[in-house]
């Protein structure tokens, strides 16, 4: 049986709409998927997600990019991710950094970053990593976290919706990371983009939907949402000379070892 692990999806719905989505998802073989926070709707949706499908769904929550505005990053951390109500985390995230909409938030960004980072690295978790038109403070800030006793290993986190060039990804497979790639790799004008997912080690591959983001060719227009990781899968494997069921299982693997998953079991579709 193929199973797929969308390593990063959003859920900000109802109950009925996120248990249809996930119940599609199931019958699509995605059989596990991480549910990622990233500010207060985001990380409620998350936990709500997790909380009532713990066969498939694992949980991530964290503060992105867009939450860097509290004058103490790090006292926003740990509000968030000391709640004794939290329930345990499969990694921290998003956290990250983008300069596409908000350059001039360069220093409260990463210093939100920075902060989750310590975090993490003395809960021993892996990060969940938004990187975009960022790469040298990307690179600088997770040099430095793997100074620390936390780097795993060789597994420290991933970089989710990876869109980078070649020097980065070679940057960030040299610190242990993992590279996920989205919908985005399907564009007709990412060429680029999927030579680069032809070259990731097999070992340090991931697929994800970002949903309900990016969603993939030839579903472009809908909503995106977990089942539709079998079309990155498709797209990938195809770039790498595989079967669909090959990536997808290799893909999975991987997943299950960066987010300590057992990958046991799934809601019924």
């Amino acid at each position: 049986m193929v199973r797929y692990f969308d390593t990063h999806a959003h859920f900000t719905g109802s109950t009925d709409a996120v248990a249809a989505q996930i119940e599609r998802a199931v019958a699509a073989g995605v059989t596990r998927l991480i549910a990622v926070g990233g500010s207060p709707v985001l990380n409620a949706g998350a936990r709500a997600a997790a909380a009532s499908h713990p066969l498939t769904v694992a949980l991530a929550v964290g503060l992105d990019r867009d939450q860097s505005d509290d004058p103490d990053p790090a006292g926003a951390v740990a509000k968030l991710l000391d709640d004794p109500n939290l329930p345990p985390l499969a990694a921290v995230g998003e956290i990250g950094l983008d300069y596409h909409y908000r350059p001039e938030g360069r220093p409260a960004q990463c210093a939100l970053m920075e902060a989750q980072l310590a975090w993490a690295a003395r809960r021993h978790l892996p990060v969940i990593v938004h990187a975009r038109e960022a790469d040298a403070d990307t690179l600088a800030l997770l040099r430095n976290a793997a100074r620390d006793p936390w780097f795993r290993e060789g597994r420290p986190g991933v970089i989710h919706c990876f869109t980078g060039g070649q020097e980065f990804a070679d940057n960030l497979l040299t610190l242990g990371y993992f590279l996920s790639f989205s919908g985005i790799v399907t564009f007709a004008n990412a060429a680029p983009l999927r030579a680069i997912a032809a070259r990731v080690p097999a070992e340090r591959l991931l697929i994800e939907t970002d949903s309900p983001y990016l969603t993939p060719v030839p579903l472009r227009g809908r909503t995106n949402e977990p089942a539709h990781v079998v079309h990155v899968a498709a797209c990938l494997a195809k770039q790498r000379g595989l079967t669909p069921e090959a990536l997808a299982e290799q893909t999975f693997t991987n997943a299950c070892l960066l987010f300590g998953q057992s990958g046991q079991g799934a809601e019924k579709p």
